[in-house]
């Protein structure tokens, strides 16, 4: 999961080379600008080079479209899996690292004699060029919260979502000049220069990561990436790839591999810690889900022109590949203005609507396309596409910002284009099937009808989805992405949290200390089924660990509370019972699984207190906790847990009106939106809590002796 929740303070900003009073100079976006864009045009430049490639392989077009559908596999499985690595190692590593792949890719494209060297190369551009996006976002969203933004300036984010939006249309231009003068290579060896000037400014504008790579055991490793995760949703997609490439033939057992593989996966994936794909985020985020599939399905549509006109111009009508790529010139040209248009909007239903509507537009009019067609008329035709394409990224994109959860934003952000590739790859198999014969007026004419029907079920969507008109309402008061915190500016120095505690009466300081004897650890809500919703859940975890090694090098008192209900407890629970209604629907919280049980990191030992409940608070009626801490002599409680809002707030609200003297470990306790975790660390728990560290601990038992 995403680290945006971390409560390690984010480092000095000391990029090279940013100008002063702005965070967000030019040597800072120009790599990250340039970094994300290899990503779309290099699957778009591959479209004038398909039958060039072909014919100096001697193999049929429809065969080509293996390099358009491996680099999007590549890219669907890759493009979270480099975000949650960015997470892990550090974004401008894995940025750099990327970019380094690609110049490797660029090399072996150059040398390649045979479709399957290409294959290897498309695959090494997905898997280098997919690093570019979600670093530079976590890049972007670490230099808004070092300069004290709310969120990331809305220009930062809409050229971020521009540069990828018009590189997609701009693609088949630049790449139609280039093989034109150069040969089908060059959709390849363009990879080198372009990479390594991204690579330059990289390593000149970015600083490095400050803190240092941890590895870990392989085990934990595979842990915190869901390595299994990822290998399950390559093994379906890949399933999935290989019936759509044999379409119109139907390749009955991939397609059980596929779905089996799917439905072993999202087994798997209700029960992990981390996941790769978060399947309780798409059942309980209805809007976020729609989002998804309205992406999906609006860039399917989109790279079936793309791809299939493109074809459809170099063959039946006999331009030469630089020809068609100017003929795609326009469709790049508004691609960019339509994104800057709706990039400065705050508003999305209507934007989407029409992005819809003129999605439909454009695939009526392909239908009366014909060799005889006058080329202003098939120019216009693809304008319409690249209005489409423009609003439709930017828009879909802002509907994510607006419904993600803050603190599950990168995972969110990798879903979003992994739902696009699979709609790039299943536009890869229409054109395929509709050219399987030879590429014809026909055959561009079955693809127009497939998107007509694309277009309308996009159109239907979006008019029926409330939740965007809601958004709208809710989001027309906000404040302006970029806008700055009111109060003083944040230091530029890291901070810590304390030894010292803060008297909030008289303002001094004082040494806390307690009596391990009448103490008790409380760590709440540590299972697998809370930790896949919070940033940073490793880390968390492991603090948590520390706590727990103190406690019991001190003869503190453990206790364990864990939420989950049995089949009773889930049948008494009432439908306006909000937050566990939507659990007894999704089943997420069933006792007894692996998922509902304390992480095992966590292990319990034959004194500990291990405490269900079936409801929010530790002191909920169901709990015996109150009775246990009694019957033990304990007024002093230590808590840490998942989340800030949920137990961790219900829990020492109760505790403090009960008169325990509290602790609350900051660094142990973590909240799936940062800001609310913020909010109630710095402004609303120090009025019952004493605020410490993990690492303060050892100083309150020193203090007690």
């Amino acid at each position: 999961m995403p680290s945006a929740g971390d409560t390690r303070t984010p480092e000095r900003i000391s990029e090279a080379g940013a100008p002063r009073g702005n965070p967000f100079g030019a040597r800072f976006v120009a790599p990250l600008y340039l970094g994300a864009s290899l990503n779309p045009v290099n699957s778009s430049i591959i479209a004038t080079a398909l039958v060039a490639i072909a014919a100096a392989l001697h193999i049929p077009v429809g065969d080509t479209a293996i390099l358009i559908s491996s680099l999007y596999l590549t890219s669907a499985l890759a493009q979270p899996a480099a975000g949650r690595l960015a997470e892990e190692f550090g974004p401008r590593r894995i940025f750099v690292a990327g970019i380094t792949l690609v110049l490797v890719a660029g090399i072996v494209g150059s040398l390649a004699h045979s479709l399957t060297a290409l294959i290897v190369a498309r695959v090494l551009v997905g898997a280098g060029t997919s690093a570019g996006y979600p670093a530079a976002m976590l890049l972007i969203r670490r230099r808004a919260e070092q300069a004290g933004h709310e969120a990331p300036p809305r220009e930062v984010l809409g050229g971020l979502s521009i540069t990828g939006a018009a590189t997609v249309a701009v693609g088949p231009a630049i790449g139609g000049l280039l093989i034109g003068g150069a040969g089908w290579r060059a959709a390849f060896w363009i990879n080198i220069p372009v990479a390594a000037i991204a690579l330059f400014l990289a390593l000149a504008g970015i600083a490095r990561d400050p803190d240092p790579v941890r590895f870990g055991s392989p085990r934990a490793l595979a842990s915190r990436i869901d390595l299994l995760g990822m290998l399950g949703f390559g093994g379906s997609l890949t399933a999935l790839m290989i019936f759509l490439d044999a379409l119109p033939r139907l390749d009955w057992p991939a397609l059980a591999a596929a779905l089996l593989l799917a439905a072993a996966l999202a087994g798997w994936e209700l029960r992990a810690a981390q996941p790769f794909l978060d399947v309780r985020l798409l059942v309980a985020n209805g809007a976020l889900t729609r989002t998804y599939l309205r992406n999906g399905l609006t860039l399917m549509g989109t790279y079936v022109i793309l791809y299939g006109l493109t074809q459809w111009l170099e063959v039946a009508r006999g331009l030469s590949a630089y020809q068609a790529g100017l003929m795609l010139m326009p469709m790049g040209v508004l691609t960019a203005l339509a994104a800057r248009v709706v990039s400065r909007r705050a508003a999305v239903r209507w934007p989407l609507i029409a992005c819809a509507v003129l999605l439909l537009v454009g695939a009526v009019a392909t239908l009366f396309v014909g060799s005889g067609t006058p080329m202003v008329a098939v120019i216009c035709v693809t304008a319409v596409f690249g209005l489409t394409s423009g609003a439709g990224t930017v828009a879909n994109q802002t509907v994510l910002y607006q419904e993600a959860p803050a603190a599950a934003l990168g995972t969110a952000s990798g879903l979003l284009r992994t739902f696009g590739y699979v709609g790039s790859i299943a536009s890869a198999a229409i054109t395929g099937t509709a050219f399987h014969r030879g590429v014809s007026d026909s055959g561009l004419h079955s693809i127009a009808w497939v998107l007509v029907a694309i277009s309308a079920l996009v159109l239907v969507m979006t008019v029926l989805d409330r939740q965007l008109a809601r958004a709208d309402r809710h989001h027309t008061n906000q404040t302006p992405a970029g806008a700055r915190n009111p109060g003083p500016a944040p230091s530029t120095e890291p901070t810590r949290t304390e030894s010292r505690s803060t008297d909030m009466t008289t303002g001094t300081h004082t040494t806390p200390a307690l009596d391990p004897a009448r103490t008790a650890l409380l760590l709440m809500d540590f299972q697998p089924v809370v930790l896949g919703a919070v940033p940073d859940p490793q880390g968390v975890l492991a603090r948590a660990g520390e706590a727990l090694a103190w406690a019991r090098a001190h003869g503190v008192h453990v206790v364990f509370v864990r939420v989950a209900l049995g089949e009773k407890d889930a049948a008494a629970v009432p439908a306006h019972n909000k937050t566990f209604s939507q659990a007894v629907a999704a089943g997420y919280l069933t006792d007894g699984t692996a998922a509902t049980a304390v992480h095992e990191s966590l292990k319990a030992e034959e004194d500990d207190l291990t405490v269900r409940k079936t409801r929010i608070s530790a002191f909920a009626s169901d709990t015996d906790l109150r009775a246990e801490l009694r019957a033990r002599n304990v007024d002093t409680l230590v808590l840490a847990g998942l989340s800030t809002s949920g137990v961790v707030l219900t829990t020492l609200r109760q505790a403090a009106d009960e008169d325990y003297r509290l602790f609350l470990l900051a660094d142990a306790t973590a909240d799936p939106d940062p800001e609310v975790h913020r909010v109630l660390m710095e402004k609303v728990f120090p009025h019952q809590a004493e605020i410490i560290s993990t690492a303060d601990l050892a100083a309150l038992r020193t203090a007690a002796r």
